[in-house]
C-alpha cells in the first residue's frame, strides 16, 4: 500500500475514532450527568420521606402519649388495676377516642398483652395483642413500621406505644396511622419522577399491593423481578424498567426497603424517574456524530494527498537517523533543508542527540560518585554496631582486672568469646562489602528465630545493665513451639541487634524492652516493643527511607538495612508509635522450607 493511501487511511481513521471518541465521551458524560441527577433526585426525595415519615410518626407518637395521660385512659388503668374488668365495657371505648384524636388504629392492652379495646376491630378485645413483640420495651421507643390485621384483609401503618400505669398494673396504648396513597401523595415530586409504595403483606409478589397517589399502579408485574430482590436482599435495589419497545418510554426505579421494629421487610418504596429526556439528547448526539464524522472523513481525503508529498522525505530522513540512534550510533545527524515545522523537529533531533550524548557522560559520572558514597555510609554504619559491644567488653575486662582479680579469669575466658565473635562479625561485615553494587543475599539456613532472639538478648545484656546509664528490662516473650525458617542467621542477627539499638536510643532514661515471637500458619512474626518517647506520624512514614534519622549522630541507614534484610527474605517490616507511649517494631517472615539446599549441600545448622 503507498504511503498517499496510508495517509488516507490514517486521516480517515483518526477522524472517526476522533469523532466516535468525542461522541462516546459526551453520552457517558452525559449519562453519568443524568444518572447523579437521578441519583440526586432520589436522595432528596428519599430524605422527604424520612422526614415525613419522622414528622408523622411524631405526631403518631404525641397523640398516642396525649390517650396514655388522658382522664379516660387513667379511670380504665384504675379499674384494670382493681381486678379483672369486664372488657365488653370499653368495647367502644378504642374507637371514640380514635376518631377524636384523628387515628387509624387504637388499643388498650393489659400487662397480659391481653386487648381491652379495639377501634379498628372491636371484636379482638379479650384476646392477645402479638403484633408487638415487648410492649415494655416498646414504650420508649420512637414510632416503628408494623402489619396490622383487620377483619377482610391486612394493612401497613405506623404505629407508637405508650404506658398508662395505676398501681403495678400497667395499660398499654397502641396507635397508628396506615400508610396508604394519601401518605404517598403528600410527597412532592420533581417533573419526571413518581413515587410508588409497595407493601409486603405476603409471599412473593401481588400487584393489588402495589399503589401510588391514584390507586392501583397499571403493569405492575414489570416491577416483580424488582421487588422480588428486596424481597430476597432486603436492601436497597435499582433497575431500568422498560415499559414498551420505546426506549423512551423506560423508567430508572429505584426501590427502598420499609423494615419493622424486628427487622423484617413489611414494605418498599419505589422511586421512578423517566429517562425519556436521556434517551432523546443521545439521539440527537449520535445524529451530529454522523455528520461530523462523514464530513471529516471528506476532508480527511483532500488532505491527505497534498500532506504525503511534504511529509514523505523528511520524515523517512528522520527515521533512519532515528534507526541509528537505535543501533547505538549516537552521532547520528540530519540534514536541515527547510525553515518550517519539518527543519525545526530535524534540528530538535539533532539537539537532542547531542544532548544525550552529555547527558549519559555526566550520568555515568554521578552514578560512580553516589555508588560510592553509599558503599561509605553503608560501611560506616555496619562497623560502628559491634565496635561498641567491643568497647564495653575491653572495658569491662579492665574493670575486672582492677576490682576484681579473683574473678578475671572466668570474665576473661567468657569476655574472649564475645570478642573473638564480634571480631567474626566484623570479618564478615568488610567481607560482605566487598561486594560493591549490592548488600549480601541471605545464605538460608535451618533456623531457630528464637534462638537468634536469645543471641542478641545475651549480647546486649550488659548494655541493659550497665552502669553509665538507666537500667533498661529486656523481657522474652517466645513462643516455645515456632517451627524452623529458612533464614540467614546471620543477617537476622543483624536486623533484630539494630531494632534493639534503636530501641535502647529511644529509652535513654531507662525502660522495658520486649521481645516477643509468635506463628500463624506458614508466617511467624516478631515484635521489638519499647517504652520510649514514640515517633509521630510523618517520622513513622520516612523511618525507612534510606539516609533519613532523627537521631544526632545517626546516619540513617539502620532502619533501611533492616528493612532489606527483611525484604530479602520476603518478609515485611512494619511499625506503630504513638508519642510518650513507645514504638512496636513487627517483623513477618514467610517459613520458606522448600528454598532450603538439598540435604547434602546444606551443611550444619545455623546456632546463635
Amino acid at each position: 500500500m503507498s504511503f498517499r493511501r496510508k495517509l488516507l487511511a490514517v486521516f480517515a481513521l483518526t477522524v472517526f475514532l476522533s469523532v466516535a471518541g468525542v461522541a462516546w465521551i459526551v453520552s457517558a458524560v452525559t449519562r453519568r450527568a443524568f444518572e447523579q441527577a437521578d441519583a440526586e433526585r432520589t436522595v432528596a426525595l428519599t430524605a422527604q420521606f424520612r422526614r415525613e415519615f419522622s414528622r408523622s410518626g411524631e405526631d403518631v407518637l404525641r397523640r398516642v402519649q396525649a390517650i396514655a395521660g388522658s382522664e379516660a385512659t387513667m379511670h380504665m388503668a384504675l379499674a384494670l388495676s382493681h381486678g379483672s374488668p369486664d372488657y365488653a365495657t370499653y368495647l367502644s371505648e378504642a374507637k371514640s377516642i380514635a376518631e377524636n384524636q384523628q387515628l387509624d388504629f387504637l388499643e388498650f392492652v393489659d400487662g397480659q398483652a391481653t386487648i381491652i379495646s379495639s377501634a379498628q376491630w372491636p371484636a379482638k378485645f379479650g384476646y392477645k395483642e402479638s403484633s408487638v413483640s415487648n410492649l415494655a420495651q416498646s414504650v420508649s421507643k420512637n414510632a416503628f413500621l408494623k402489619q396490622e390485621e383487620l377483619p377482610d384483609r391486612a394493612v401497613l401503618g405506623l404505629f407508637a406505644v405508650r404506658a398508662a400505669s395505676v398501681g403495678e398494673k400497667p395499660l398499654y396504648v397502641i396507635g397508628g396511622r396506615r400508610l396508604d396513597k394519601d401518605f404517598i401523595a403528600s410527597l412532592e415530586l420533581p417533573a419526571g419522577m413518581r413515587a410508588m409504595l409497595y407493601q409486603n403483606l405476603g409471599p412473593g409478589f401481588s400487584s393489588q399491593l402495589l399503589i401510588d397517589p391514584s390507586g392501583g399502579v397499571q403493569r405492575a408485574d414489570k416491577l416483580s423481578p424488582l421487588i422480588s430482590k428486596i424481597q430476597q436482599q432486603g436492601q436497597e435495589a435499582s433497575e431500568i424498567v422498560h415499559w414498551s419497545s420505546n426506549a423512551a418510554d423506560d423508567e430508572m426505579i429505584h426501590a427502598i426497603p420499609l423494615k419493622g421494629q424486628e427487622d423484617q421487610l413489611l414494605g418498599a418504596l419505589l422511586v421512578g424517574n423517566s429517562r425519556s429526556t436521556y434517551v432523546e439528547l443521545e439521539r440527537r448526539i449520535r445524529a451530529a456524530a454522523l455528520l461530523v464524522g462523514g464530513g471529516g472523513i471528506l476532508l480527511a481525503v483532500l488532505l491527505s494527498g497534498w500532506a504525503a508529498a511534504r511529509v514523505t522525505q523528511p520524515v523517512e530522513q528522520l527515521a533512519a537517523a532515528a534507526r541509528e540512534v537505535a543501533a547505538g550510533n549516537w552521532n547520528a545527524h540530519v540534514q536541515v533543508n527547510s525553515a518550517d515545522e519539518l527543519g525545526e523537529l530535524a534540528e530538535a533531533f539533532n539537539r537532542m542527540t547531542h544532548e544525550l550524548l552529555e547527558q549519559r557522560e555526566r550520568l555515568v559520572q554521578t552514578e560512580r560518585v553516589a555508588a560510592w558514597r553509599e558503599l561509605a555510609r553503608r560501611l560506616a554504619h555496619e562497623l560502628k554496631n559491634p565496635l561498641f559491644p567491643l568497647q564495653l567488653t575491653v572495658e569491662n575486662l579492665t574493670r575486672a582486672r582492677q576490682q576484681s582479680p579473683d574473678e578475671f579469669e572466668e570474665i576473661f575466658r567468657e569476655s574472649s568469646s564475645t570478642l573473638l565473635a564480634e571480631i567474626a562479625n566484623l570479618k564478615a561485615i568488610i567481607s560482605r562489602f566487598s561486594e560493591f553494587s549490592k548488600m549480601p543475599q541471605p545464605q538460608l539456613q535451618r533456623v531457630q528465630l528464637n534462638d537468634v532472639i536469645h543471641g542478641v538478648g545475651r549480647l546486649f545484656q550488659a548494655q541493659f545493665q550497665s552502669s553509665n546509664r538507666p537500667a533498661i528490662t529486656c523481657n522474652l516473650a517466645l513462643d516455645e513451639h515456632l517451627e524452623p525458617i529458612a533464614a540467614d542467621p546471620e543477617l537476622l542477627h543483624r536486623a533484630i541487634s539494630n531494632l534493639v539499638l534503636n530501641a535502647m536510643d529511644a529509652m535513654p532514661q531507662g525502660g522495658t524492652l520486649t521481645l516477643r515471637t509468635r506463628q500463624d500458619g506458614a508466617r511467624l512474626y516478631l515484635e521489638v516493643v519499647d517504652t520510649g518517647s514514640g515517633l509521630t506520624a510523618e517520622e513513622c512514614e520516612r523511618l525507612f527511607t534510606p539516609y533519613y534519622t532523627s537521631k544526632q549522630h545517626g546516619t540513617g541507614l539502620g532502619l533501611a538495612i533492616v528493612q532489606s534484610v527483611v525484604t530479602d527474605h520476603g518478609g515485611r517490616i512494619s511499625v506503630q508509635s504513638s508519642l510518650g507511649r513507645g514504638t512496636t517494631f513487627q517483623i513477618d517472615l514467610p517459613r520458606n522450607m522448600e528454598k532450603l539446599p538439598a540435604a547434602g549441600q546444606q551443611g550444619s545448622s545455623a546456632s546463635i
